[in-house]
């Protein structure tokens, strides 16, 4: 793709992810970028998703909008996760192909993976089991527009990519305790607990799962590698290849950050998928990617920015991919 010269329809452009793709885009000399907000076309329905074509008319489409949470809210949301994420992908597709688009680029979910995938997570694994079930309505309906898209791309011609990032982090994230994914909430609470004097601090589990996570630059800058080099929509890794357990992430956020009291595991609560740690050799291939920032410089940089910026909420719904 000639992205400078390309109108480009940037779903959740105004959340977490899509600002570094925002500024990716723009790196690039893009300046025709639609950002469609929530106020104005919900993108559950096909009727509004006709409308925003026909406003924004554009040549790329590029969807990270997403309706996602942590745990909890994966727990408590299961069936509008699956309704609100599968119609935005079904809706957004198909009305793409009928407006005669040139590329639509997906971003999906490591949620998509099997509960036990054995690591390092390889794309060929993606079908050999069931999502873990805390988050498996999210997973599969991230995974269906991929088979969408291949279907698509076999009967119509329509170029795609489709991409799965790891978990991600970094500044502009979602900071709400009820619906954040871990590292947000990791820090908001060390965070408030240091500034209380609170001598303790309980976290969910027990802390023997493990996790990766990508600095949201990086998984800009993957993104926008693949709308412009891929055509196919073969899944495609964004990782660290990086393992760590959440017992140490919580001592490395409580040391970032000064908390000095104890932490304590609520075992009643669920840990969630055992292991999680991607194999990213398929985007250093077909992309020229791999991750630059360093786990503890982007932890520091975005406690920094939450300490900064704490009075701001990163919009939630649907701007935000999983």
């Amino acid at each position: 793709m000639n992205l400078p010269t390309s109108r480009i329809l940037l779903t959740g452009g105004a959340g977490f992810l899509g600002r570094a793709v925002v500024e990716r885009l723009r790196a690039r000399g893009v300046t025709d970028i639609f950002i469609p907000r929530r106020r104005d076309y919900d993108l559950t329905h096909e009727a509004d998703v006709e409308r925003v074509y026909r406003d924004a008319r554009p040549d790329v489409v590029i969807h990270l909008a997403a309706e996602v949470g942590g745990i909890g809210a994966n727990q408590a949301n299961p069936g509008r996760y699956f309704f609100a994420n599968m119609a935005m992908a079904l809706h957004l597709i198909e009305r793409g192909r009928i407006a005669g688009i040139k590329k639509f680029v997906q971003a999906g979910t490591i949620c998509a993976y099997p509960k036990f995938t054995p690591v390092p997570f390889h794309e060929d694994n993606l079908w050999n089991g069931y999502p873990e079930e805390t988050n498996a309505p999210y997973g599969v309906a991230k995974k269906a527009a991929m088979v969408m898209l291949d279907g698509y791309r076999r009967q119509y011609g329509l170029a795609s990519s489709y991409l799965l990032p790891v978990n991600l982090y970094g500044p502009w994230d979602n900071f709400d305790l009820s619906t954040s994914h871990v590292i947000p909430a990791l820090i908001r609470k060390c965070v408030e607990a240091q500034e209380s004097g609170a001598d303790h601090m309980t976290c969910w589990g027990t802390g023997s799962a493990s996790r990766e996570f990508l600095y949201v630059e990086d998984a800009a800058e993957g993104l926008v590698r693949a709308t412009e080099t891929m055509d196919d929509p073969v899944p495609i890794n964004l990782g660290t290849g990086m393992e760590i357990t959440i017992r140490d992430l919580v001592t490395l956020v409580a040391r970032l950050s000064g908390f000095t009291g104890e932490i304590r595991w609520d075992s009643s609560k669920p840990d969630g998928q055992p292991r999680r740690c991607l194999d990213t050799e398929r985007a250093a291939k077909l992309l020229g990617w791999r991750a630059q920032v360093g786990f503890e410089d982007g932890m520091k940089r975005t406690i920094e920015w939450y300490r900064a910026n704490r009075g701001h909420r990163a919009e939630h719904d649907p701007s935000r991919a999983g």
